[in-house]
């Protein structure tokens, strides 16, 4: 077996992934809502600050201008996560020096509370495709992916989080995703990011199953979970789903939110949307609900934390 899948990253440690836990349900950041933020009334209490805000950190690649002045805006009162989608970790590594260089900026201003990405690829031979495309379950793949997270992580500095993919076929593999997943984070220090959507597709697309993958997962790598809208593909209809983030989250996402939050405690949640963007006050209504199945997971932490105490 190749050296590098044998590394494991001396600053892992089950708890860092943990450093969001205090937050609640947050939202994308979009630019159609920045007036709308900036006027909500500002919260003293950490507990009742618990609204957050995620942005794609390639979206922030600029010098100045009213982008930077209106993120600087919303940070004053709102932690904030960066969100990548440029890093191609499985492949085409040439250009991550200088990638993470601009990413590393923006961390040492911002101070961002997650940092994130995807494990996936989208560059080959120095060409970028402006798509999120799932690895082969290989070994090879293992080693890339390890090797494209260490890159990432050293440019900038912090572990970070490594988002699953949406999956929409089928192939044959060395092992399952959650095993995948996991052998990457734990020999790259890395944490998961757990998208229920994108599960809830691979799910309905390829026959996975969302809540046996979920059990696979140690919950003390897991530090954040997305959530999301889908729609039927155009011509094939619900028999393939396709991740647009252009609908309102769906019920069976939602069930399959609450198994996560029984099984790994409370995360952050992140409600994403990124195309045919509704109202602020429709976008709040969905976070409210996010919040109201993280109060209830809270609510069963603390009746479980006094139960044991009553016990002993």
């Amino acid at each position: 077996m190749d050296k590098v899948l044998l590394k494991v990253n001396p600053l892992h440690s089950p708890q860092q992934f943990l450093v969001g836990e205090h937050l609640g349900a947050g939202l994308s950041l979009k630019p159609e809502h920045l007036d709308d933020i900036l006027v909500l009334p500002v919260k003293n209490s950490a507990s009742d600050n618990n609204l957050w805000f995620e942005v794609h950190t390639e979206n922030y690649f600029v010098a100045g201008g009213p982008r930077l002045a209106y993120l600087r805006a919303i940070r004053e009162n709102y932690n904030i996560s960066f969100h990548g989608v440029g890093g191609s970790l499985g492949a085409d590594l040439k250009a991550m020096p200088a990638h993470t260089k601009r990413v590393k900026a923006l961390i040492d201003e911002f101070q961002p509370s997650l940092v994130s990405e995807h494990a996936v690829w989208s560059k080959a031979n120095g060409k970028y495709f402006a798509d999120l495309m799932p690895l082969p379950r290989t070994q090879d793949a293992l080693k890339s992916l390890i090797n494209g997270i260490d890159c990432y992580q050293s440019g900038i500095g912090r572990s970070i989080l490594i988002e699953n993919p949406s999956n929409y076929l089928d192939f044959i593999s060395d092992m399952d995703e959650p095993q995948f997943l996991v052998e990457a984070a734990k020999r790259s220090g890395c944490g998961l990011l757990i998208d229920i959507n994108n599960l809830y597709i691979s799910s309905k697309n390829t026959g996975v199953d969302a809540l046996n993958y979920l059990k696979q997962i140690p919950a003390e790598l897991v530090g954040e979970i997305h959530i999301a809208g889908h729609d039927p593909d155009p011509e094939l209809g619900d028999s393939l789903l396709i991740d647009s983030h252009a609908a309102a989250v769906a019920p069976p996402v939602w069930n399959l939110l609450e198994a996560a939050l029984n099984l790994f405690g409370h995360r952050p949640v992140l409600v994403e949307r990124d195309a045919n963007i509704p109202s602020f006050g429709e976008l709040m209504n969905e976070r409210e609900t996010a919040q109201h199945y993280l109060n209830q997971c809270q609510l069963q932490n603390n009746l479980s934390t006094l139960n044991k105490k009553v016990i002993s």
